[in-house]
């Protein structure tokens, strides 16, 4: 039998050797070899394999300790939650436990240099997480009851409108019908007296627009305090490229035009878009904040726009003064 021989005392000692924990400043996690001392280790960095290795890994190292972060992690988290799924348990046991299967992700290729820095990162992730769930409810409790008010509101507005309506065509009728009387009765008066009634009857429905118009400038006074916001984001619109998504309130997921690259950008560095004559906008700001609406004009120098709405409750309504921040072309 040689000396090296499979079934030599010394290669089944050496394989004994192997099979238990090494140590973790002996181990390449880029080649996947455990040296068992640090002359070993040293002629394994040496050799060629290696060198050619950690070229691969000079390319992007930040890249490659991130993959092996995110695999140590997610290794780590779904042995804890098969392992221990009901029960509270030490870091140190299920990391004993993870790190006996030989072929683990060492933590000295991770990003954290010891256990507790990777617990204390799990810990605040954790907490991140609860705090983006705790926001993300009340956003839409908010939401809910934003959309429950302005549901109200609308119901107010449309019985106003029709209680007015119908206040209107009574005192037309009556109107009407005192004039087929006065005519009936003074049909051969001069014709001075019928210009005075005419010009009464214009007084009268004069007063009635002006009470209207008054009317309609208190409700959108109320709209405009209600929904002007300090944030003004939407999905949809265009504006360094479309908003995909709005995260947050302030933050949008945009999708750039040309490069079809996906960017996190906040509001703060971008500015809203106006489209042609003619085209469509989504008004991001106050009274009629969530609408769609027709860009009928521009006013360069006072930097507002002529929109008309699209659709909804408002639809026709024709807002001759809007300014520029306050509306923004849709995709």
């Amino acid at each position: 039998m040689g000396k090296n021989d499979f079934l030599t005392p010394k290669a089944m000692a050496n394989r004994m050797k192997a099979k238990g924990l090494q140590k973790l400043r002996w181990y390449c996690q880029m080649c996947q070899k455990q040296c068992r001392d640090e002359n070993g280790f040293k002629c394994h960095c040496m050799s060629e394999s290696h060198q050619r290795q950690m070229q691969v890994f000079g390319q992007n190292p930040t890249r490659v300790v991130e993959g092996y972060s995110e695999e140590f992690e997610t290794t780590f988290l779904d042995l804890m939650r098969r392992s221990h799924r009901f029960s509270r348990i030490a870091a140190t046991v299920v990391y004993n436990e993870y790190i006996n299967d030989r072929h683990h992700v060492h933590m000295n290729s991770t990003e954290w240099a010891t256990l507790t820095e990777f617990i204390k990162y799990l810990g605040k992730t954790a907490e991140e997480e609860k705090q983006e769930r705790e926001i993300q409810r009340q956003i839409e409790r908010a939401s809910e009851m934003f959309n429950a008010g302005d549901e109200d509101e609308t119901d107010v507005e449309k019985k106003k409108y029709e209680d007015l309506s119908l206040k209107r065509i009574k005192q037309a009728v009556t109107t009407g019908g005192q004039a087929r009387g006065e005519s009936s009765k003074h049909m051969f008066e001069d014709e001075d007296d019928e210009r005075g009634e005419k010009r009464k009857r214009s007084g009268g429905d004069s007063e009635r627009r002006s009470a209207l118009d008054e009317l309609m400038r208190e409700e959108e006074k109320k709209k405009e305090r209600m929904n002007r916001k300090a944030y003004w984001l939407f999905q949809g619109i265009t504006v360094k490229g479309v908003v995909r998504e709005v995260i947050d309130n302030y933050v949008g997921e945009i999708e750039m035009l040309d490069s079809k690259h996906v960017l996190r950008v906040d509001q703060e560095e971008l500015e809203t878009v106006l489209p042609q004559i003619g085209g469509l906008v989504k008004i991001v700001n106050g009274a009629y904040r969530g609408s769609n609406a027709k860009l009928l004009g521009v006013d360069t120098d006072k930097f507002c726009a002529k929109v008309q709405i699209e659709k909804g409750v408002y639809e026709g309504r024709v807002i001759k003064s809007i300014e520029y921040e306050d509306i923004c072309k849709l995709a």
